[in-house]
């Protein structure tokens, strides 16, 4: 295990190095993208005038409040809260958002499945997890939202934060084809079986 600080954007090489149980930082830009962000980037085919090669997203639909425009807040928007959601509904996306946008970095909530492993993989990616709960220190992580894009899906928009210190973060899926969850799942498979077997019970 290791701790790796990323200055972003990263190269596939750096994603690479990454293994699971690895922690990481991330510094200078992260980008925040959902749900309805994914749909209509991909599905309804709006593109994004950011450019996302080599960077990270994450799941997330911030609490933000509208203010003027200033030095301060240079996209009209104050951070409340910023924290979290779970991944899993976003898995079909993850293919397209590396190839046809060069994201190497997902975080979020929950871990993916295998078609997003397969895509770590295949072109060099990793998740990274958070656990659910830690918005409030999240936020903290998150010096001024820079820009933002597709802002009539707010709060779902495609935002550009400014970080510092994001992290540490744990590398759940690695580009090496090893994920935590698959060795939890094995590993919670096993006690089961053998709690079974104590009692008699022969596993299905």
């Amino acid at each position: 295990m290791a701790h790796h600080v990323l200055h972003m954007p990263v190269t596939e090489e750096q994603v690479r190095k990454l293994r699971v149980n690895d922690t990481v930082t991330l510094e200078d830009t992260l980008f925040g993208i959902r749900d309805a962000t994914l749909i209509h980037m991909f599905d309804r085919k709006r593109p994004t005038r950011f450019d996302l090669k080599g960077h990270a997203v994450i799941h997330t639909a911030p609490n933000v409040k509208k203010v003027d425009k200033s030095a301060e807040f240079p996209a009209g928007y104050a951070p409340i809260c910023i924290g979290t959601t779970t991944s899993d509904r976003m898995e079909r996306f993850t293919r397209d958002l590396m190839t046809q946008y060069g994201v190497r970095i997902i975080i979020g909530k929950g871990g993916m499945r295998e078609g997003s492993q397969k895509a770590f993989a295949d072109i060099g990616g990793v998740y990274l997890a958070i656990i659910g709960g830690t918005a409030a220190l999240e936020t903290t992580w998150i010096e001024q939202i820079e820009d933002v894009d597709l802002d009539d899906l707010n709060p779902e928009s495609l935002w550009r934060f400014r970080i510092r210190d994001f992290g540490p973060l744990l590398v759940a899926m690695d580009s090496h084809g090893s994920s935590l969850y698959d060795a939890v799942r094995d590993d919670a498979q096993a006690k089961r079986a053998q709690v079974l077997a104590s009692l008699g019970v022969k596993a299905a």
